[in-house]
């Protein structure tokens, strides 16, 4: 067992292993079999992972914090090249939602973002994304392209039918508009999967 005496302990959190981290937070020695995912609810951690009530409203506050530090990062401006930067810098922002969510991000000619936006949030349908909400803020910001993204609370990036129906009626909307679909990008758990990289954009 790694325990860790928070009180006398005067370096960074960074620098500490998992375990010790876990045992930090509980206060006490515990071995550790595993991280509760990022939205994880206090009931399913303490299911899990046997823990008492207030144990596991202690690590969910702490996973929780963690995820709206980096969703709370200044993005704008960054460059968002490929579907690995895209899943960085949206995974903390959707890691926890529960239902899927669809997101636009508009980016000037030089890849750089300019604006992000959450165009729905419930199960995907071409009517619930269409491409009117999608692409009127492209040509209020003078946006060169649009990534759109979103999220299978089911951890499996893999598209469905009414993903691959969506990204066509996309993809046709912006060659009209003359502003390019450059990628939708599924996030998944852990991992994603990228339209453009699979070489269906």
């Amino acid at each position: 067992m790694s325990s860790f005496p928070k009180s006398s302990y005067l370096g960074s959190p960074a620098d500490l292993s998992n375990q010790q981290l876990f045992n930090s937070l509980l206060g006490r020695d515990y071995s550790l079999t595993g991280i509760p995912a990022v939205g994880a609810t206090p009931l399913e951690i303490q299911t899990r992972f046997g823990l008492a009530a207030a144990e596991a409203w202690t690590v969910a506050a702490a996973l929780e914090l963690g995820r709206r530090s980096l969703a709370n990062m200044d993005g704008y401006g960054r460059h968002l090249h490929g579907g690995e930067a895209v899943y960085q810098y949206l995974a903390p922002k959707m890691g926890a939602f529960r239902v899927e969510s669809f997101f636009a991000l508009y980016l000037d000619a030089k890849g750089r973002l300019l604006l992000e936006k959450e165009i729905s949030r419930g199960t995907l349908t071409t009517s619930l994304v269409h491409p009117r909400e999608v692409f009127a803020p492209a040509l209020l910001y003078r946006a060169a392209a649009v990534v759109v993204a979103h999220n299978h609370p089911s951890g499996d990036p893999s598209p469905s039918a009414e993903d691959r129906t969506t990204t066509r009626r996309l993809q046709r909307a912006g060659r009209l508009l003359g502003v390019d679909l450059l990628d939708h990008v599924i996030l998944g758990r852990g991992k994603y999967l990228s339209f453009l990289e699979e070489g269906w954009l």
